[in-house]
């Protein structure tokens, strides 16, 4: 064999070469394979420590992001808590400040009253001191002489006498040393009483010597000063009592007067009995006395009114409103509702309810309100101050709801708000955006969608802290949901019309507007009596007469009051009488006034549309309905179930129902109901479609329950002359409801009732052959043929017309063609209506047709 060289070689070389061959290749796809595997794992290993790296370098990066981001936190809230010490320094500095000048204001009070009683109590001393000299003085004069007058005698008695005068002398003296140390401890009282018994004592004393038989006088002179003394006392009580009541009541008179010089805004606290005495003493009704005392009643029952509003005493509160001065007291009411709004937030939509109702009387009060509202928004979003700038946009927000303000001030506050988002300004945007979105939504939805759009911008920038992106998301959430969580308006607090609210569209945060914070305090108006009478007429015109004659009996028992008082003082004058004449045989002119406004009447309409709408079913409003006992008006009762049937979208059996149930209880409403019927077909083709629609299924419901006689009927006349398209379709509906209900059958029966013919002479009529054709074709095109067997029957057997007959029938078709186009121009407005009839009188023509040449078919048969 040979190799690849040529060579020859043994078969075992030639195995051997290629067995060697074979390990050369394999070793080398071996070690290709390993270096292959040796790379592959050092590029994976590689990766690996990439990732490692790229990881560790991002998680530091989220460390350091995580570690900034939780020291900003605790920045902030250091900043929070730092400035919260402060403020809590600031009130405990004011605090101490209050309490110092209290204290102060003590100490001088008690150092006045210190010195007063020291001034007084020297004053009284050296009156004492003066007295007690004079009357020293007076015992020595009376000494001497009852000396030189006495006779000489034995010199023990005259030893006697005059040791027991020096005992007497230095008593006395012990006496007023003794008096003079009590005088400092006791009363002034007990002082007064020592001192005038001891005068009386000395006196006695002076005069006649010491013997038995004056003894007895002194004891009984004693015992009558002591009770002079007593009656003496008591009289000095009773007018020191006096005095200090009338210097309480001067005080009191000159504490008013200085805050009313001062100006004062919550002025000084006066008791209710004393304000209404002092109120009756003041003559001049237009003295700044008076204008300040009737301020502070304004502020009081301002402040009492909006701290009891809720939901279910909005329209209460606002009518209570409107009796107070709140032209005068705007400034009080906004600054009141803006303060009441802070503190409670969850009530902002009843104050923003209690608004819109003042609004649309006294628009210069929600214009106030607004630019105040502005005005603060604009200075907390200047300092920063979050709570305000919350509560003054979700007042706005409610304010916008209930649409007392325009669509331009949300608008520049949500851009204002996410030009240069930041964590609080998108949180507060968020809030706003939630409270008016859905008034947004529906009045402008071009912007909606553009500022949705940039919050799904704020959102996508990353920018903002992840709370705030949460509080996008719900945001996004409701708008899904259509703001079902956070409706613009609930039924509880839908009291104004949109037809009477007077919107501000005018107002924008970019203007500077005065928000006229002199109207929070009290001056002085020199046309007070005249702006008070402009008021009370406002009031009257905003709340009826009721209000009015309230304020006329107040005046009255006022006026009472006066002249009992001066009925009292002058008794003379009040027993005059004049001279009585005799009106015997004359006569006396007395005018009769006629309300010709229909108050009353508009007022028994609102009850029972009340009783209507607030009641669940048909039972409960006939109770309440029969509950008013009406008795004279018992038509407005008919003619407010058929007015509130036909405003309703659909049918609603509930009218029916409460039609039959007083159809059912008394006659009178059987007729009631009948005359509103042919009321309401004469003037149909004024009504709507779906308002007559709504009419004459609740007039089929009393037909086919028999609440309402059939005879009713009579007032429908089936002809080309006397019906319109409202009429053919109030025909068709009432027919076809009655069908519903009863069937054919029954309906036909009804029909045919003998007793009942003279009634539906005008649904069937048989006086002329072209009327009873029409009847065929009307009811064959609305599915009621059968109802016309006894027409076609009549038909067939009715003698021939002859040609000159046909041609009065044109003529007189003719003739009554121009009442047609007057009938068509009156229901106009149901051109759709009109159409459908035209498409029924096309059908009702071929009908026509076809029997026509079905008669011909007959008579040549016959003729044959």
């Amino acid at each position: 064999m040979s190799n690849e060289d040529g060579e020859i070689v043994s078969d075992h070389q030639y195995q051997r070469s290629r067995y060697s061959e074979y390990d050369s290749n394999r070793e080398r796809d071996y070690n290709k394979t390993r270096r292959d595997r040796d790379g592959s794992r050092s590029r994976s290993r590689s990766r690996s420590r990439s990732r490692n790296r790229n990881r560790n370098r991002s998680g530091s990066r989220s460390r350091d992001r995580d570690r900034n981001r939780y020291d900003r936190e605790r920045e902030r809230e250091r900043d929070r808590d730092r400035e919260r010490d402060r403020e809590r320094d600031r009130e405990r500095d004011r605090q101490n400040d209050k309490d110092r000048e209290r204290e102060r204001n003590k100490n001088r009070s008690t150092s006045r009253e210190r010195k007063d009683r020291n001034k007084d109590t020297e004053s009284n001393n050296d009156i004492a001191k003066d007295k007690d000299n004079n009357i020293n003085n007076i015992e020595l004069n009376n000494n001497k002489s009852t000396r030189d007058r006495s006779t000489s005698k034995d010199d023990k008695g005259k030893s006697n006498k005059r040791s027991s005068r020096r005992k007497y002398s230095t008593s006395s003296s012990e006496d007023n040393s003794s008096s003079e140390g009590d005088s400092s401890s006791d009363s002034e009282d007990d002082r007064r009483r020592r001192r005038r018994e001891r005068k009386r004592r000395e006196r006695k004393r002076s005069r006649s010597p010491p013997s038995s038989s004056t003894t007895t006088t002194t004891t009984k002179t004693t015992t009558t000063t002591t009770k002079s003394t007593r009656d003496s006392k008591e009289d000095s009580n009773n007018n020191n009592k006096k005095k200090e009541l009338s210097e309480k009541s001067i005080k009191i008179e000159e504490k008013v007067l200085d805050a009313i010089k001062k100006d004062r805004a919550g002025g000084v606290y006066i008791p209710p009995f004393k304000l209404a005495m002092m109120q009756k003493q003041i003559q001049d009704k237009s003295s700044p006395e008076y204008q300040r005392m009737e301020w502070d009643a304004l502020r009081k029952s301002i402040n009492g009114l909006i701290n009891k509003v809720s939901y279910s005493n909005v329209k209460n509160i606002a009518v209570e409103l409107f009796g107070e001065n709140i032209i005068r007291g705007r400034g009080l009411l906004c600054q009141s509702i803006m303060v009441a709004q802070q503190v409670s937030l969850p009530f902002t939509n009843v104050y923003g309810a209690l608004i819109a109702i003042v609004n649309t009387k006294i628009p210069d009060i929600g214009e106030l309100l607004l630019k105040r509202l502005i005005d603060q928004f604009k200075k907390s979003f200047r300092r920063n101050d979050k709570p305000i700038c919350i509560a003054s946009t979700k007042f706005i927000a409610h304010l916008v709801n209930q649409q007392v303000s325009g669509i331009l001030v949300p608008l520049e506050i949500l851009t204002l708000l996410l030009d240069k988002p930041t964590d609080d300004s998108v949180e507060v945007a968020v809030d706003f955006f939630l409270e008016c979105g859905q008034t947004l939504q529906e009045l402008s939805s071009q912007t909606f969608n553009s500022i949705f759009a940039r919050f799904k911008a704020i959102l996508h920038e990353g920018e903002i802290e992840k709370r705030t992106q949460y509080q996008i998301e719900e945001l996004f959430k409701q708008v899904r949901l259509n703001f079902s969580q956070h409706p613009a308006l609930i039924p509880e607090l839908d009291v104004v019309e949109i037809e009477d609210q007077i919107t501000h569209d005018t107002l924008s945060i970019e203007e500077n507007y005065n928000p006229e914070t002199s109207l929070n305090f009290f001056k002085v108006d020199d046309n007070f009596l005249e702006n008070q009478e402009q008021y009370k007429q406002v009031k009257r015109s905003i709340l009826g007469d009721s209000s009015s004659e309230e304020e006329d009996d107040e005046d009255d028992k006022e006026e009472e009051d006066s002249s009992e008082e001066d009925s009292s003082n002058n008794s003379d004058d009040d027993n005059y009488k004049p001279p009585t004449t005799n009106t015997a045989g004359k006569v006396i002119n007395t005018t009769v006034i006629e309300d010709k406004t229909d108050t009353n009447l508009i007022n028994l309409r609102k009850t029972i549309y009340l009783a209507i709408m607030s009641s669940k079913d048909f039972e409960e409003c006939a109770h309440k309905l029969l509950k008013l006992k009406i008795q004279g008006h018992e038509d407005e009762i008919c003619n407010m179930l058929i007015q509130c049937c036909s405003q309703e979208r659909t049918y609603l059996p509930f009218y029916g129902n409460l039609s039959q149930r007083f159809c059912m209880i008394n006659k009178i409403y059987r007729d009631l109901f009948d005359r509103c019927f042919a009321e309401q077909y004469a003037v149909i083709h004024r009504l709507e479609t779906n308002r007559f629609r709504n009419i004459a299924k609740m007039y089929a419901h009393l037909f086919f329950t028999d609440a309402l006689p059939w005879s009713t009927l009579q007032y429908v006349h089936i002809n080309e002359n006397e019906t319109n398209s409202a009429s053919r379709i109030f025909i068709k509906i009432l027919f076809q409801e009655m069908a519903e209900f009863l069937g054919i059958q029954k309906l036909n029966e009804r029909l045919q009732d003998p007793s009942l013919q003279s009634s539906f002479t005008g649904i069937f009529p048989k006086d002329n052959q072209k009327n009873t054709r029409y009847a065929i074709n009307f009811f064959t095109s609305i599915s009621l043929g059968a109802l016309t067997h006894d027409l076609r029957e009549f038909l067939k057997n009715a003698p021939k017309v002859s040609v000159v007959e046909k041609k009065k029938q044109d003529s007189s078709s003719s003739s009554s063609s121009s009442d047609d186009s007057s009938d068509s121009s009156d229901s106009s407005d149901d051109s759709s209506d009109d159409s459908s009839d035209s498409s029924d009188s096309g059908d009702d023509s071929s009908d026509s047709s076809d029997d026509s040449s079905e008669d011909e078919r007959r008579r040549k048969k016959r003729r044959k």
